[in-house]
C-alpha cells in the first residue's frame, strides 16, 4: 500500500514537470507557463529571426566601416582602422550596461524591444544622411573632402546604433537561452544546442549581409543598403511581437551589485571566525524558501569567502539565522555566485589574445582585399567587404559540423553531454586563431614581394581566403563556447550580464588593439627608424604586426591551458526530478558539475 502511494506521488510530480515550467519563469500573463505551448524551439525561432537581422545591420555597417571611412571621409588608413576599432570597443561594451538594465531592472522582453526602437533611429538616421540635401556627403559625385554635416550625422547613426547594440545582444540572446528549462533533461539538450544554431542564425545573417548588402553599397549606394537594413530591422521587430504568447519570461532581480559587496562585507566582519570543514554547517536557505534561481553547492576554492555563510550562534542556529542582517551573514549559494564572477576574471582576460585576432576580420584583412585583385571573371569584381563571407561560411560548416558529427562522436569518449568541456572548446579555437595569424603574416609577407617584383599588376585576393576561414573556424570554437560559457557560468539572475562579458572581450580587444598598434608602431620606429603602418599598406610592414599577434597569442595559451585546468564550475545542488525512462519511471538527480560543463 505504501510502495503505491510512493508510486502515485512520483507519477503526479512527473506528470506535472510535464505539463507545467516550474523554473520561476511566466508567460505572457503573468501565470505560470504550460510545457506544451510555451518556450522551446517554437519561441526560440520568434527570436533567432530577430537576431538575424540585427547582425545584417550591424555585419553590413561593420565589414565596410574601414571601406566607408577611407573613400567616403577620406581618412588614411591607420586613422581609419582605429575610429572602426574605437566604434566596434564601443559597440561591443555597452551590453554590459544593457545587460546590467535588463537583469535589475526592466527585464530581457523590455530591454529588447527598446533595444531595437533606438537601433531603428540608428537606421534610419544613417539613411537619410544620404538623401537629405543638408546631410549629403557632398554635392558633387568626385567628392574631395566631405561635409562636416554629414560626418557628424554619420558618427551619431552609428554610435546610436551601438547603444541599440548594448541592449539587444545580451538581453537578447539570454532571453532565448530561457526558453529552455534547465530541469528539464529533453530541454535542457536542446538548450545545448540552442548556442550552436543561434550561431548558425547569426552567421546567415552575416553571410546575407557580406554578399548582397555589401554589393548594393559597393555598387548601388549606401543610401539603398540603408533602406533595406532599416526595413528588415522594422520587419523582425513585428515578428518579434508576434512571438509575445509563445515566450518565457523572467522578472528582473534588483542589482546583482548588492549582494556581492554582502558576501565580501560579511566575509570581512567575520574574518577571524573559523570556517567549519563540513559545508552542512553553513547557512543555506531550504529550497522552498529559495524561489529565485537555484541552489548551488559548496566548492572548496577562495575558502575566505565561506566565513560570510558561517552562523556565528550555532546555539539558536535557526532563529538567529533567519534575524541576522544580510550584510553580516550570506547563504552559501550567494557565496558561490561571488566565487563565480571571481573565477571567471582570468578566463575573460586570457580570452583577449583570441579577440585580438577576430578584429583583424573585419579591419585589417578588408583592407589587404581593397588593394588585391577580386576579379572572380573578367566582368565581376568581389566587393571588399564580401570576403567576409568567407568567415561566415567556415563559421557555419564548422558549427553543424561540430553539432551534427563531433559531439556524437566524442559523447562516447569524454561520457560528456557537450562532447568536450566549454573551456576545452574554447581553447580549440584559440589554437586556430593563432594558425590563421601565422597564414596571415605569410600571406602579407608574399603580397609585399609581390608587389615589389610586379609592380603593375596586384596579386589575388583568393591568396587572403585561408586567414578568413581558419579565423571563421576559430569562431566556430571559441565565439560560440564564450556565449556558452558566460551564460551558463554566471549566477542565474546575471545571465544577460553573462552574455555582456562574453561581447566584452571582442570589445576591450579593440581598444587593446589601437593600444598594441601604437605601442608596436613606437618600438619600430625607435628601433628601425620606419613605421609598420603607412599611408596604405604598401607602405607598411602588416605582416610584422600579425606575427606579434601571433606570438603573443601563443604565450597566451598556455597561460590558459594553466587556468582552465584549475578552473571550477558551477556546481547546482542536486534537486529530485523525474527522469524520461519509458515505462519505468525513477527518480534522478539533476546536476551541473564539470562532468557536464
Amino acid at each position: 500500500m505504501e510502495h503505491n502511494k510512493i508510486d502515485k506521488e512520483l507519477q503526479d510530480s512527473y506528470d506535472d514537470q510535464q505539463k507545467w515550467v516550474l523554473d520561476s519563469s511566466l508567460d505572457s500573463r503573468g501565470e505560470i507557463p504550460v510545457r506544451a505551448r510555451t518556450g522551446a524551439w517554437r519561441a526560440a525561432l520568434f527570436i533567432i529571426a530577430i537576431e538575424f537581422s540585427e547582425r545584417l545591420s550591424y555585419f553590413g555597417i561593420a565589414t565596410s566601416l574601414v571601406v566607408y571611412l577611407t573613400t567616403i571621409l577620406h581618412q588614411d588608413l591607420k586613422m581609419a582602422v582605429r575610429n572602426a576599432n574605437y566604434w566596434s570597443g564601443v559597440t561591443t561594451l555597452m551590453p554590459l550596461l544593457g545587460g546590467f538594465v535588463a537583469d535589475a531592472y526592466l527585464g530581457r522582453y523590455a530591454t529588447v524591444l527598446l533595444a531595437t526602437v533606438i537601433y531603428l533611429m540608428g537606421l534610419i538616421l544613417l539613411t537619410l544622411s544620404w538623401f537629405i540635401p543638408g546631410l549629403k556627403a557632398c554635392h558633387e559625385e568626385m567628392c574631395v573632402e566631405p561635409r562636416k554635416a554629414h560626418e557628424i550625422a554619420f558618427f551619431i547613426a552609428i554610435y546610436l546604433i551601438s547603444i541599440g547594440t548594448g541592449g539587444h545582444k545580451p538581453a537578447l540572446e539570454s532571453f532565448g537561452a530561457d526558453q529552455f528549462e534547465d530541469g528539464h533533461p529533453e530541454e535542457r539538450k536542446m538548450k545545448m544546442s540552442y548556442f550552436n544554431w543561434w550561431s548558425a542564425g547569426l552567421c546567415a545573417g552575416v553571410l546575407t549581409a557580406v554578399t548582397a548588402i555589401v554589393y548594393i553599397e559597393d555598387r548601388i549606394g549606401w543610401g539603398v543598403a540603408g533602406i533595406i537594413l532599416t526595413t528588415v530591422m522594422a520587419t523582425s521587430l513585428l515578428i518579434f511581437l508576434v512571438g509575445k504568447p509563445f515566450y518565457r519570461y523572467r522578472a528582473p532581480s534588483g542589482s546583482p551589485l548588492t549582494p556581492m559587496l554582502q558576501v565580501f562585507v560579511a566575509a570581512i566582519a567575520k574574518r577571524n571566525l573559523p570556517c567549519p570543514n563540513d559545508s552542512s554547517l553553513l547557512h543555506e536557505l531550504s529550497r522552498e524558501e529559495y524561489t529565485k534561481g537555484r541552489l548551488l553547492s559548496s566548492t572548496k576554492n577562495l575558502k575566505f569567502l565561506d566565513k560570510a555563510a558561517v552562523i556565528e550562534d550555532r546555539g539558536s542556529e535557526n532563529g538567529k539565522a533567519e534575524k541576522q542582517s544580510p550584510w553580516r551573514l550570506a547563504t552559501v549559494t550567494k557565496v558561490e555566485e561571488v566565487k563565480l564572477l571571481i573565477n571567471m576574471i582570468p578566463i575573460w582576460f586570457f580570452t583577449l589574445a583570441f579577440g585580438l585576432c577576430a578584429t583583424q576580420s573585419s579591419t585589417f584583412f578588408i583592407k589587404q582585399a581593397i588593394i588585391m585583385d577580386r576579379h572572380i571573371v573578367h566582368s565581376f569584381v568581389v566587393p571588399p567587404s564580401s570576403m567576409f563571407t568567407l568567415v561566415a561560411l567556415s563559421m557555419i560548416i564548422s558549427i553543424t559540423v561540430y553539432e551534427k558529427l563531433l559531439v556524437p562522436l566524442l559523447r562516447r569518449f569524454t561520457g560528456n553531454e557537450r562532447g568536450i568541456s566549454i573551456l576545452q572548446r574554447i581553447g580549440t579555437g584559440m589554437v586556430f586563431s593563432l594558425i590563421s595569424m601565422i597564414i596571415a603574416a605569410l600571406v602579407e609577407r608574399k603580397r609585399l614581394d609581390y608587389t615589389k617584383q610586379h609592380h603593375m599588376t596586384t596579386m589575388s585576393a583568393i591568396w587572403l581566403a585561408p586567414q578568413f576561414i581558419v579565423i571563421g573556424i576559430a569562431d566556430a570554437f571559441t565565439l560560440v563556447g564564450l556565449q556558452e560559457y558566460f551564460y551558463d557560468q554566471v549566477p542565474d539572475s546575471m545571465r544577460s550580464l553573462g552574455i555582456a562579458f562574453y561581447l566584452s572581450v571582442i570589445g576591450a580587444a579593440s581598444f587593446a588593439n589601437n593600444l598594441l598598434m601604437t605601442v608596436s608602431d613606437h618600438l619600430a620606429e625607435e628601433i628601425s627608424g620606419k613605421s609598420w603602418f603607412g599611408k596604405d599598406l604598401n607602405s607598411s610592414r602588416l605582416d610584422r604586426f600579425y606575427w606579434t599577434l601571433a606570438a603573443l597569442t601563443a604565450v597566451n595559451i598556455c597561460f590558459f591551458v594553466i587556468v582552465a585546468k584549475r578552473y571550477t564550475y558551477k556546481s547546482v545542488q542536486p534537486s529530485l526530478a523525474i527522469a524520461d525512462g519509458g515505462d519505468d519511471i525513477e527518480t534522478a538527480s539533476v546536476r551541473n558539475t564539470s562532468k557536464y560543463t
